[in-house]
Order: structure tokens, then C-alpha cells, then sequence
């Protein structure tokens, strides 16, 4: 009797990596999910796959190394900053780690063969095969029939026959497969990514650039407001509505420097990075003052805090047009 074995799928909650699940359900497999998250992608969309499947699925934390690869993959960026061979790499050399530590038999991930002109090239897939140390131990279902055999197909643990041939960037074939397993809610291909944006990505190589100390908490900013350079590796976040300023609050670590003008309604900014409390923190209020309610030429106090330590500037709003070279 064949025994039954075990297979750790990486779930990014698109279609396909709900495919892969639904064609290995097929045979009698143990399967678990997993999902990893950055400040760039999140766990939610893997997380739903993993509950629409039926199969456990855990998310992983994997930001603090996958900003330390992006800041010079081995392999290259996309169109934009995305790291994607480098980024799938990671991922199946994490997920190798979990497969060791369960005594699981396989990775399997929704991979398709030319879908992607990066990172799902046959090259691409052999390279990221070797950089997570699982030769032969990693099955794409969606495609296996158009690759090499892996070793759990000739050990007989998964029936090679029961497996697709799927393959280049149409989908017709993936929603032939949706409606054929009554799959109807799933996201659309792409956008998940936020280093696929022109406008994040930018951001985030200028902040690289800026503070080659990054850290993942620093780029959650770039998520929120606007953003202005104050010099050096220093940055300010200006929140452009009432939710923004409750957010960028809320998210205030200990070191970093919080402003607001509790006089006028205005936003709140979030100085981080290497502040000088006199030249920073001065002109980090000069632009919160100008971008509040406060009259031009008008006086205002703001006030700061960083940590258990607070303080208040009097600052004159000289208006917008003066800060805009220093946005981000």
C-alpha cells in the first residue's frame, strides 16, 4: 500500500496556487499551507486560500530578510523593484526549512510555465530549485507533466498522470478549472506586490538609497501620507486625512519623533531616520504648520514628542510652495 505523503504548499491566494491545492486533493495527500508576508505583500489573500481549500495554512514572517536581499538581489529587479527570482528563492529556502523541521516529503507551489516572463521562465524555476536546497523535492502540479520528474512522482508518493501540463500566460484553462471545482471567488492575477508600483517602488529605492539601515518598520511609513526628505537619513510623514493621522499615531514607535498642531485642525507627521532634534524637528514643524489650517504668515505652536520626551516649536506657515522639492 502506497503511504501517504506530505506536501507544504506556498499559497499566495491567487488562482493557481488554489489550483495546485485542488489538483494534489485529488490524491490521497497531507497537505499544509503556508504564506509569507513583507511590508510589501501581505498574509490575508494566502491565509482566505488556505480557508476556501480546506487545508491549515500558517503565515510566516519574512520581512526583516526580504528587505536585507532587496537592497541587492543577486538576480536582478522586474520592471520596477521587484526581486522575483531572488523573492521566490527566499521563499523556497524558508519553506524548506518548515518542510525539514515537519518531515514533510515536498514543497509545492502554483507555478506555471511561461506565465511569468521573470520568474516562471524553466531557467528561473531550476535556479530558485537550487537556491532553496531541494532538488527534485519541489512539485509545480499546474505544470509537472512539461518538467522533470520530481522525486516523490518516482518514489510513487504523488501520481505523476494525475498531474498538468499547463502552460504560457492565458488562462483559459485555469477557469475551465475554477468552474470545474465550483471555485468562483478568487483575486485577479498581479497587484499583489507592492514593489510592482512605479510610484512605491520609487519610493522605496530612494529610502534604500537614504538610510542603508532600513528596517521594516521604516518602510511602513511609505505606505501612508506624504513624504518629505529633511536631509541626511532623515524623512517626515504627513498624514492626509483624519484615518491617516489616527494610523500614522498609532504606529509611532519609540524613536520616532510625532508632531501635530492641536491648535488648527491639521496632520499629524512622523519624523524617523537619524533626527537632530534642532534642524529636523524645526523644519519637520515649519511643514506640518503649512500644511494644516493655520492662515499664511500666521504664528502656530506644534507640538512634538519622541518616547517620553515632548516638547513645542513656534513656527510661521511661509505656505506649501517651499517644501515641495523635498517631497519624496
Amino acid at each position: 500500500m502506497r503511504r501517504r505523503g506530505k506536501g507544504i504548499g506556498l499559497l499566495s491566494g491567487g488562482l493557481d496556487s488554489i489550483l495546485a491545492v485542488k489538483v494534489l486533493q485529488e490524491q490521497p495527500l497531507e497537505l499544509v499551507g503556508i504564506t509569507f508576508f513583507t511590508p510589501f505583500f501581505g498574509p490575508e489573500p494566502g491565509l482566505k486560500a488556505g480557508r476556501m481549500v480546506g487545508i491549515p495554512t500558517r503565515a510566516v514572517d519574512i520581512g526583516p530578510l526580504f528587505l536585507e536581499m532587496l537592497k541587492n538581489p543577486s538576480h536582478g529587479y522586474g520592471r520596477h523593484m521587484n526581486p522575483c527570482i531572488d523573492c521566490h528563492g527566499l521563499m523556497l529556502r524558508e519553506a524548506a526549512g518548515i518542510l525539514a523541521a515537519e518531515g514533510a516529503d515536498f514543497l509545492f507551489t502554483g507555478e506555471v510555465v511561461g506565465q511569468r516572463p521573470m520568474s516562471q521562465r524553466r531557467a528561473a524555476m531550476k535556479t530558485v530549485e537550487k537556491m532553496s536546497g531541494l532538488s527534485g523535492r519541489i512539485l509545480r502540479p499546474l505544470s509537472a507533466k512539461l518538467l522533470e520528474p520530481t522525486i516523490v512522482e518516482l518514489e510513487g508518493i504523488v501520481e505523476r498522470e494525475k498531474l498538468l501540463d499547463l502552460h504560457g500566460r492565458g488562462r483559459k484553462r485555469q477557469m475551465a478549472l475554477a468552474a470545474r471545482y465550483g471555485i468562483r471567488d478568487f483575486p485577479q492575477p498581479g497587484g499583489g506586490c507592492m514593489l510592482t508600483k512605479e510610484g512605491f517602488a520609487r519610493k522605496v529605492r530612494e529610502l534604500l538609497t537614504m538610510m542603508p539601515e532600513v528596517d521594516t518598520g521604516d518602510v511602513e511609513w511609505l505606505k501612508w501620507g506624504r513624504h518629505f526628505r529633511l536631509g541626511g537619513s532623515c524623512l517626515l510623514t504627513v498624514g492626509r486625512s483624519k484615518g491617516e493621522n489616527e494610523r500614522l499615531a498609532a504606529m509611532a514607535r519609540p524613536g520616532d519623533v510625532v508632531l501635530r498642531v492641536p491648535s488648527h485642525p491639521g496632520p499629524t507627521g512622523i519624523l524617523f531616520g537619524k533626527a537632530r532634534k534642532r534642524a529636523h524637528i524645526h523644519m519637520a514643524a515649519m511643514i506640518i504648520a503649512a500644511y494644516s489650517d493655520v492662515k499664511p504668515g500666521e504664528k502656530v505652536e506644534v507640538h512634538w514628542r519622541q518616547g517620553p520626551e515632548q516638547g513645542r516649536i513656534s513656527v510661521k506657515n511661509v505656505g506649501k510652495e517651499p517644501w515641495a522639492a523635498r517631497l519624496l
